[in-house]
């Protein structure tokens, strides 16, 4: 049994090695693998998943398999070539072998060739129709070509494109659209780049303590002597998390008394895509003030705190927003404005945008506005971000186009982690709708 294993683990070895021998950019097939390496189909697919997990290879729809340069972790607000051959659902026509690379900019190519000439760097995409001139220059400035409206090109510009590594990409959409769907691509890039995650703030040096099961309270006690921590993840002989514990739970127990019987067993993990909002919201829900986080195989890599969490949250509400989501264009129209008593009101008209396909305001959009009121009248009285655990709401009477509504918020009651939140829109002198909003702050 063991024999077998390791020449198949010797075969994967020499398959990953003869993968790494190839020229970047060379295209791949299993069958090929299988018939020069003299191994089966499945070693050889399984041996190309492996090479695509350590970013040997890349495996793209319409492209096929293609060996690539080691890959870095991924610079998540950079399109690269391939990005916009799945964005503007195209096909590849030349070029195959500079997919992977990244393009900076897009320019469209709607002028005379040598006015374009000026705009082009290399490292653009040009979007053109059918200009073969143009598609020429721009390879020959290091750009790639995005040829719209269905178009294809002469075989000259795609020996060219094949030579200089540079993608020739054509889509059936017009130059309009797929400047529009770029440019959202791009949007949401960059609206992910906005979103912390876990990676972006666990502390990657230094030591992480950890104790394991079979320890005593008289090696955790000096433990806590040594680092004046309180809580420590348990971990197993494979660096599993299996438990926590704090110094409350060893209190009144015996030095010689095993770790295993006093932790708390089965913590709550995550890992480093994990978004920093959702560990924090795990953090309040469960009243947690450590998370261990975890690899692919579970093994612990580090530990993320309440007091982490809450520092990266305020750096994110000090960040200027590059690309807007729905939610920020939604409430971007609302004024906050003061009563005569110095109370916090918000005021704004409802847009073409608020409606839905029958002209009237949408629900959920309206839901949303009184969310983010209710957000903005807490942070008056306390730092901190909201989670949200209820809302229920009743609409009155239906909005139209260019209505002007008000946002009337009460507090029911506000307390250290709670609050509760009383919301009214008022338009024309009329309730129009109300909800009843219940968060915990964090």
């Amino acid at each position: 049994m063991s024999a077998g294993h390791s020449e198949l683990h010797t075969k994967h070895e020499q398959i990953t090695k003869y993968i790494e021998s190839l020229p970047v950019g060379t295209k791949l097939s299993v069958r090929q693998i299988a018939q020069d390496l003299d191994v089966s189909e499945g070693t050889a697919y399984r041996a190309i998943k492996e090479a695509e997990n350590i970013g040997l290879v890349s495996t793209k729809r319409r492209i096929g398999t293609i060996r690539m340069e080691k890959k870095e972790e991924p610079v998540i607000d950079k399109l690269t070539f391939a990005d916009i051959v799945n964005v503007v659902e195209g096909v590849v026509l030349g070029g195959a072998t500079g997919i992977h690379k990244s393009l900076n900019k897009f320019v469209i190519g709607a002028m005379q060739l040598e006015a374009m000439l000026k705009y082009i760097e290399a490292g653009n995409l040009l979007i053109v129709g059918n200009r073969v001139q143009a598609h020429m220059c721009a390879l020959s400035q290091g750009a790639g070509v995005l040829i719209t409206g269905g178009f294809d090109t002469t075989p000259e510009v795609k020996e060219l494109a094949d030579e200089l590594q540079l993608p020739i990409i054509g889509s059936s959409f017009d130059t309009f659209t797929v400047a529009t769907m770029i440019n959202r691509a791009m949007e949401d890039r960059l609206i992910k780049k906005k979103i912390l995650i876990v990676d972006d703030i666990m502390r990657k040096d230094g030591p992480i303590y950890s104790l394991a099961g079979t320890n005593t309270v008289s090696e955790m006690q000096k433990l806590v002597e040594e680092t004046m921590h309180t809580r420590y993840p348990v971990i197993d002989d494979n660096q599993v998390p299996i438990g926590m514990i704090t110094t409350k739970d060893i209190v009144g127990a015996k030095p010689r008394q095993l770790i295993s019987t006093l932790m708390t067993p089965n913590p709550l993990m995550i890992n480093l895509k994990t978004s920093v909002a959702s560990a924090g919201h795990m953090m309040v829900w469960e009243g947690i003030e450590l998370l261990p986080v975890i690899d692919n195989e579970r093994k612990m890599i580090g530990v993320i705190s309440r007091k982490d969490v809450m520092k990266a949250m305020q750096h994110m509400q000090q960040q200027p927003q590059n690309a807007e989501t729905f939610e920020v264009q939604i409430y971007a129209g609302i004024d906050e404005l003061r009563d005569a008593e110095g109370k916090l009101y918000f005021k704004g008209s409802i847009t073409p945008q608020m409606t839905n396909f029958e002209g009237l305001v949408s629900e959920g959009v309206l839901t949303t506005i009184m969310i983010r009121a209710a957000y903005r009248t807490v942070q008056e009285h306390k730092k901190g971000d909201l989670i949200l655990d209820s809302s229920s709401s009743y609409f009155l009477i239906p909005l139209q186009m260019d209505d002007v509504i008000e946002i009337v918020p009460t507090i029911v009651e506000l307390t250290r982690k709670f609050c509760k939140i009383d919301m009214e829109i008022v338009a024309n002198g009329a309730r129009i709708a109300r909800s009843m909003i219940t968060a915990r702050i964090l």
